[in-house]
């Protein structure tokens, strides 16, 4: 009766919910352990099916498992970084980080084997996987910038600030998930408008950019509260200007 059971319930699966099922196994799985440390079987026994039905939805194995896995997370990542062009740039920074750091805390030994690489089953499509994923954070964080045709100079601010999350969130897995995560994506914020800001001193059109995003900012948001805490510090150097 079990068995009859089970294999109604098999059948009433469509391929892509079946292959659905085994992607979500797979990722439960990376998400806590290096990807070289997952085998086929750990993923059947996750999704509660048989190695030959693993391999009869993933018949290259391992590697076009772990790639669909990596993918489905990709695609995930990318949508972090994606909110309606509306209000203070800071608002939309920290909601779009909000879900990005929220995917680092709950995939966190997957994450870092993605960011980090020297996994044995990394090749050149893992590789232009993540490297899509970085683009397409930069592309959104440019279109919130509202810039038809970014120069190189602003281009390089935005995708460095990216690198910088990249890092932030590896060196916080590293350092057992501290400052707390709140903390960690209020600085991040801080740091994207400082370097935009300080990009603007030398390029006209990202200067153009921060008085835009300015010109919307509250003085109880996000950058009237870094203004507060940075002058007392630089006031100091008067002497420079």
């Amino acid at each position: 009766m079990t068995s009859a059971a089970g294999t109604r319930a098999y059948r009433r699966l469509s391929v892509e919910e079946r292959r659905s099922q085994l992607l979500v196994a797979a990722l439960s799985l990376f998400a806590h352990r290096a990807p070289e440390e997952v085998s086929l079987d750990d993923v059947a026994e996750a999704a509660g099916v048989s190695r030959p039905l693993v391999y009869r939805y993933f018949p290259g194995g391992k590697q076009q498992l772990y790639e669909a896995a990596l993918r489905s997370a990709a695609d995930e990542l990318e949508k972090c970084f994606a909110e309606p062009p509306e209000g203070p740039l800071t608002g939309r920074l920290t909601r779009a980080l909000d879900r990005y750091l929220g995917f680092v805390d709950q995939h966190d030994t997957g994450f870092a084997a993605l960011l980090q690489g020297g996994s044995v089953v990394e090749t050149s499509r893992t590789t232009s996987i993540v490297d899509g994923v970085r683009r397409a954070a930069a592309e959104h964080i440019l279109s919130h910038l509202a810039v038809a045709d970014p120069g190189p100079r602003l281009r390089m601010t935005v995708r460095m600030w990216i690198t910088a999350v990249e890092a932030a969130s590896l060196i916080w897995l590293d350092e057992d998930k501290e400052p707390p995560l709140d903390e960690l994506r209020d600085g991040l914020v801080d740091q994207f408008m400082a370097v935009l800001t300080a990009t603007a001193g030398r390029d006209p059109q990202t200067a153009d950019v921060v008085r835009r995003a300015l010109s919307v900012e509250t003085a109880d948001g996000p950058v009237g509260t870094l203004a507060r805490l940075v002058l007392p510090v630089v006031s100091d150097a008067a002497h420079l200007l």
